[in-house]
């Protein structure tokens, strides 16, 4: 049980992590929680410092994900879902104590949890991601139809540990996106521009 418990403390200080704020910091010298959103997120880092440092967040938010989900393994607990590991990971995302807890919307984190713990669902998502985003240039709709397909993959999976965590992140990303959902409905929400 400590372990565990040293785990899921573990996998929340990974999410943690706030890469962009530190790559908007050391190499632009910006506060990028100062712009845009006011996330610390890929999208925010795209619309504020470009594509390059957006690319490098989004790798490195992903990145955290997929390492919080490994801990489990890591630490030879095979009685741990590595999904446990990987939901605490994204409530650090997004609720950063080295930030003061103002973080991502949960989206790449999310998705580096599901690259080690459901690849096959990872690119089904990954899919439907990038198609809804060339069909609609909403980053926000996109991320929040991805994880309403993983909720129906693994429904149709009928995979119980996976389907209770991905309901429970992607309700949590429809959350974290409910002023976009507004701006969606007023036609306001930002379009992006680089596909």
């Amino acid at each position: 049980m400590v372990q565990i418990i040293l785990v899921l403390v573990l996998a929340y200080l990974v999410g943690s992590i706030p890469s962009g704020l530190i790559i908007g910091k050391v190499f632009y010298k910006t506060d990028i929680r100062e712009h845009g959103s006011g996330n610390l997120g890929g999208t925010n880092t795209f619309r504020t410092l470009g594509v390059k440092a957006g690319i490098a967040v989004t790798l490195a938010d992903i990145l955290k994900g997929t390492l919080a989900a490994s801990l489990p393994v890591l630490f030879g607990l095979e009685d741990m879902n590595p999904l446990l590991a990987g939901v605490s990971a994204v409530i650090g995302h997004t609720y950063p104590i080295f930030a003061g807890f103002r973080g991502g919307k949960a989206v790449a984190t999310s998705g580096g949890v599901l690259l080690f713990a459901a690849p096959l669902m990872f690119l089904t998502i990954f899919v439907v991601f990038f198609l809804t985003l060339y069909i609609t240039k909403y980053v926000s709709l996109s991320s929040m139809l991805a994880g309403v397909c993983a909720v129906i993959y693994a429904i149709i999976d009928w995979d119980i540990p996976l389907l209770i965590a991905v309901t429970l992140l992607a309700s949590f990303v429809i959350y974290r996106h409910r002023a976009n959902i507004t701006r969606i409905k007023n036609k306001t929400e930002p379009k992006i521009k680089w596909l």
